[in-house]
């Protein structure tokens, strides 16, 4: 087993999926695979349909298996829990019926993962990339989300299904301090973490430091590149997170400001990192004309550098 590098419809600007110029899903399917990748992220629930035909013989027609599903949503209010778990069974449902490859020496969990990312609070989006600025839960706000998110990542446990947790840029798990107290408060047998490089640069962390620390949680990772000029001038707007995605702060990987030579040291050399990175590109969906040519790029300058 080594790193075997992934992508996700998010690359082709899929991050809700009731935005009218999404792609089509076939598409995406299909220019991921002539991109030359094997693996492929569900997407945001609602984008692929839940249907285990129909998507199976898609994914076979393009060669291409499934490496997680996600649940991209708010974590917080009871009232939304019972949409979540109707989502967790549906994605669980669907993920660990579709094509997708067998468990290697060295990977800790089997794919596919439910990737789990609180979002959906404007007091939050607003502050992403800024932890002085940006409001905190209370305490018993804090313990309500993690106790919904331990119920998702149980029921996903009961389909043999690993959840891991994604600290994201404008939900209220995103800043060094709630990555941490995640960590205290979400057993790693019940969940892990999925880290993204560029979350974690987008929201002052240094993504090899954050990976090194938190090597034993790590389950999955996400790499995206910034564009340093643009991360700039967001930085002194006030701007939501996928706003700021559309003014193209998120670029191909090894062409922005994040060092992957040393994300690479670090996982091959000290971490021995076995498993899954999946390329994401956010990006204004009527810019996907250009996602086909952006993801084989990232993918062929990761290759460069030795992943």
């Amino acid at each position: 087993m080594s790193i075997k590098i992934s992508t996700a419809p998010c690359c082709w600007g899929v991050d809700d999926p009731s935005n009218p110029y999404l792609p089509e899903w076939t598409q995406v399917l299909n220019e991921a695979a002539r991109a030359g990748y094997k693996g492929i992220e569900l997407g945001p629930y609602g984008y692929l349909p839940i249907d285990i035909q129909q998507v199976s013989a898609e994914l076979r027609k393009n060669d291409l298996y499934i490496v997680a599903g996600t649940v991209f949503d708010d974590l917080i209010s009871l009232e939304n829990q019972p949409k979540l778990i109707q989502q967790v069974h549906h994605i669980c449902q669907l993920i660990t019926q579709l094509p997708q490859v067998a468990q290697e020496a060295g990977q800790k969990f089997p794919t596919p993962y439910l990737v789990i990312i609180d979002w959906g609070h404007d007091e939050r989006d607003y502050t992403a990339g800024h932890p002085d600025k940006a409001p905190r839960l209370s305490a018993p706000l804090w313990q309500q989300m993690m106790e919904n998110i331990k119920q998702l990542a149980a029921i996903a446990q009961s389909y043999h299904v690993r959840a891991v947790i994604h600290p994201h840029a404008g939900g209220y798990i995103e800043f060094a301090d709630e990555i941490e107290q995640v960590v205290q408060d979400i057993p790693y047998e019940l969940a892990g973490l999925c880290l993204d490089t560029g979350h974690l640069y987008y929201s002052k962390m240094d993504p090899v430091t954050y990976l090194r620390k938190y090597a034993a949680q790590v389950d999955y990772i996400h790499f995206k590149d910034i564009h340093l000029a643009t991360y700039h001038k967001v930085m002194n707007k006030r701007i939501r997170f996928f706003e700021a995605c559309a003014d193209g702060v998120m670029c191909r990987i090894g062409e922005g400001c994040i060092d992957y030579a040393a994300v690479r040291d670090v996982l091959q050399n000290e971490l021995n990192y076995q498993g899954y990175i999946t390329v994401e590109q956010e990006r204004d969906p009527r810019n996907s004309n250009s996602s086909l040519n952006d993801v084989k790029v990232s993918r062929d300058n990761l290759k460069q550098l030795g992943f």
